[in-house]
């Protein structure tokens, strides 16, 4: 069986629109956090996110889908635009039957459904969008991605939080493993409205803190939540021998996959993520060895980061591989969280760099080798990426650099 390839990214993020002006942000350590400003936070005990700021919608969205279209849906039709262009592409030059696509989402259209429902109670109903009736459904994104590209192929979408990301993923290797030629896949979220943000204070796992510089630590002594944000990433995946064919560009290989579930509380079990790590090396035939640096969930929340690091510790040795959390200059993106992982973690194995995890200052309790301050020289061809989700998801993904992919 030859490879899952990527071929394109579309990359839509707080600190940069499009690939290479995320790459260099994330290797500057360029943080986007900040207050929100989409509206008056101040009522809320969380004020800060990271808010995509340079996105102009109609410069990426034809006019006749802005009404019907929520945030999300918007930054998931740039990208996958741009994922597609990226591979160099024409879909109607396909089968539309051959092409498809699976994404993930965590809470759907919060910000068009909100402002529907304000006219709904204000103004009555004959003042609510017909577009209501999916705009806000956590699926859009995978229906209006396939409608503009003429997608007429698998079809899906994933809902398990921030572990959906990699799920979407890893379901979209096993179509093209099946013998669809083309998917697009990945996640974009983005809840950053009254509505939005008070349905991720219910958690009870986000930061409150008002300074930018101290509200999301992850592996840190005085970790305190994280914070929320926006964006994520659309891949384009496709077999390695007819990438080659067509003699595109090969950023790397989607090289194993593993998910676990956590046990229910008070069963005396503790969490499954080295289970899923445990699944994904032996998906991608590699071991603990071979992994070059790890990019971890990062919850800045001290139980399930003492989890996570434990569970690093027992496969690799304590310190026993580079660990960072870019994630701490965008904020926590849901399920467009691990796609933007697998993006950056792709970006280090081809520059043998890793980039930092910022703020960060006092790792030293969690025993591992989180890389801070400053970029990373990296030497090896894989990488690990890790995500759980909110009700114990776990997911954990092998990804290979283009010069190592298998023939």
């Amino acid at each position: 069986m030859t490879a899952t390839v990527v071929t394109g990214i579309g990359v839509v993020s707080p600190n940069g629109l499009g690939l290479e002006r995320y790459w260099a942000a994330t290797l500057r350590g360029q943080s986007a956090i900040r207050r929100i400003t989409r509206f008056d936070p101040g009522s809320y005990p969380v004020t800060l996110a990271g808010q995509v700021d340079d996105f102009v919608v109609k410069d990426h969205v034809p006019s006749r889908l802005i009404p019907q279209t929520d945030r999300m849906t918007q930054f998931a039709l740039a990208a996958s635009d741009w994922a597609i262009a990226d591979a160099a592409v024409n879909p109607a030059e396909l089968p539309d039957s051959d092409l498809g696509v699976v994404t993930a989402s965590s809470s759907g259209g919060f910000e068009f459904g909100q402002r529907e429902l304000q006219h709904l109670w204000s103004e009555g109903a004959g003042h609510v969008s017909a577009y209501m009736s999916f705009a806000w459904f956590y699926a859009v994104n995978a229906g209006q991605i396939a409608i503009r590209h003429g997608l007429r192929g698998p079809i899906g979408v994933f809902v398990t939080e921030q572990a959906g990301g990699l799920d979407a993923i890893a379901h979209a290797r096993r179509k093209v493993r099946g013998g669809t030629s083309l998917v697009l896949t990945g996640a974009i979220d983005s809840s950053l409205s009254p509505y939005g943000i008070a349905a991720q204070v219910a958690s009870g796992r986000l930061s409150p803190r008002r300074d930018p510089g101290e509200a999301y630590l992850p592996f840190d002594d005085d970790a305190s939540g994280y914070v929320p944000g926006e964006g994520g990433a659309i891949l384009t995946l496709e077999d390695a021998g007819r990438a080659r064919e067509r003699d595109v560009r090969i950023y790397g290989e989607i090289a194993g996959y593993g998910a676990a579930f956590d046990p229910p509380p008070g069963s005396g079990r503790g969490p499954n993520l080295r289970r899923a790590i445990e699944t994904a090396l032996a998906d991608a035939d590699v071991s603990t060895s071979d992994i070059a640096v790890v990019f971890a969930d990062a919850a800045a929340v001290p139980e399930l980061d003492h989890a996570e690091a434990a569970a690093l510790a027992e496969l690799f040795g304590r310190g026993g591989v580079p660990v960072t959390a870019p994630k701490t200059m965008t904020g926590r993106l849901y399920s467009g969280a691990a796609p933007l992982d697998v993006v950056t973690a792709l970006m280090a194995l081809r520059d043998g760099v890793i980039p930092p995890t910022v703020n960060v200052t006092t790792a030293e309790a969690y025993g591992i080798d989180l890389v801070v301050g400053e970029p990373r020289p990296l030497t090896g061809s894989a990488a690990l990426v890790l995500a759980r989700g909110f009700g114990g998801f776990s997911s954990a993904m092998v990804v290979r650099s283009a010069a190592a992919v298998r023939h």
